[in-house]
């Protein structure tokens, strides 16, 4: 019998973000909430904060069926985002995904949340610097080249300026 394949589902909720992700992190469920450190002042004092950068998503790595399951096991409102014209669930690949976590390590000064309705650009490697391997679309903004990592109908997270030296472009294969 073949074993079933995992994906990276996306899972859409309301305020229970923590909480799903504490249920998951119990059942030994590999998954994402897409969180960052911040420092904000208050009164005087800086404090370290942690937010969600993407507020009522949480990523989910396991199979279909699993999948199903886990929207009955967890005793919150959770469902799965929707490929829109077929009503599959979304689903990211393993690549694309640690991609996008590995971004979302930098500090907010090098890489920011960008709608993720942008023109399709050149696809890219950035072979050289602290983004080093990672693929995404090439994008103009604010005047500055920049890469931008895509979960397809989800996000789309943008490096800093990246010079073009730094990048080398992927040659899509023939359809």
């Amino acid at each position: 019998m073949k074993n079933p394949q995992n994906y990276w589902y996306v899972a859409i909720t309301y305020r229970k973000e923590r909480m799903i992700k504490e249920e998951l992190d119990k059942m030994n469920i590999k998954n994402f909430v897409p969180f960052r450190e911040t420092v904000v002042e208050r009164n005087g004092k800086k404090i370290k904060l942690t937010k969600l950068v993407i507020p009522g998503y949480v990523f989910i790595y396991t199979d279909r069926r699993q999948s199903i399951e886990l929207t009955q096991k967890l005793n919150f409102s959770m469902r799965y985002l929707k490929e829109p014209n077929t009503y599959q669930p979304v689903t990211v690949p393993e690549k694309q995904m640690q991609d996008f976590i590995f971004l979302l390590t930098f500090p907010e000064e090098q890489t920011e949340l960008v709608p993720c309705n942008l023109k399709h650009g050149d696809k890219v490697r950035i072979i050289k610097g602290v983004f080093a391997g990672i693929e995404g679309e090439l994008i103009r903004m604010k005047g500055h080249k920049r890469v931008v990592v895509r979960l397809e109908s989800v996000a789309a997270l943008a490096t800093t300026y990246i010079p073009a030296s730094f990048l080398e472009r992927i040659d899509e294969p023939e359809k």
